[in-house]
């Protein structure tokens, strides 16, 4: 009898140990984060897990300093920070409306003399961000292009000197688009209109924040209506 007893509350424990189990694995189930999907419409299908998790590393902050100003004597780090309105001056000039306010900014010296500056952008490419630093010399001419992170699976070759090679020399009077004066990469046409998109808000930047209180700098007029409403298509704003 004792016995008996004893196996059927054994039997209970167990059970109720499965059920509180159960539940908690529910519970653990319901708290997780849904597992990220995103639909490619070039390739129709839903990207791969590794394809989201694709992370190609070229280049720390530091590094591409050094790479933006070989014989610099010294860079320093400066912090840009935007009011509103100067905010919402920049977004009016390159057409596009943007989350930041503050931008890390390198500059090169050398003899007390500034050689440069290089500022750090994230853009948003097909499905992911591009963190990419841009040169800008001491004329207001884009001098280099170099990206640091690249998240996307295709499209890398925006990272390579064959394609990047185009924004030097670039200035706010160019139209910095692609068929205009940027040639396109085959599948990868998002990045490349993000790159473009942030060479002319750093040339913009530069210009209004760095060059024009030492006397220097241009005058820039506002984006058109139609090349707001192509940023707008491709930011979705």
């Amino acid at each position: 009898m004792y016995g008996r007893r004893l196996i059927r509350n054994l039997s209970g424990i167990v059970a109720l140990s499965c059920v509180l189990t159960g539940l908690c694995a529910l519970q653990v189930l319901a708290q997780a984060p849904p597992q990220e999907q995103i639909w490619d419409h070039e390739l129709n299908r839903w990207l791969t897990p590794e394809e989201l998790g694709h992370l190609e590393i070229y280049f720390t902050e530091e590094e591409a300093a050094k790479v933006m100003f070989p014989d610099s004597e010294k860079i320093r780090k400066d912090t840009l920070t935007l009011t509103p309105e100067q905010k919402a001056f920049v977004e009016e000039v390159i057409g596009w409306k943007f989350p930041e306010t503050t931008f890390d900014v390198f500059i090169g010296e050398t003899r007390g003399n500034i050689d440069g500056y290089a500022l750090i952008q994230n853009t948003i490419g097909k499905h992911r961000p591009i963190t990419y630093m841009v040169g800008v010399d001491s004329t207001g001419e884009c001098s280099n292009f170099e990206v640091l992170v690249y998240r996307e699976a295709r499209g890398n070759e925006i990272a390579t000197k064959r394609f990047n090679y185009q924004y030097q020399g670039k200035t706010i009077g160019d139209p910095i688009r692609i068929n205009r004066d940027i040639i396109n990469i085959t599948g990868a046409t998002m990045s490349v209109r993000s790159a473009s998109a942030g060479v002319k808000r750093v040339l913009v930047l530069v210009n209004e924040f760095y060059l024009k209180p030492r006397g220097l700098g241009s005058n820039v007029m506002a984006a058109s209506k139609s090349e707001k409403g192509f940023f707008e298509a491709l930011f979705g704003l």
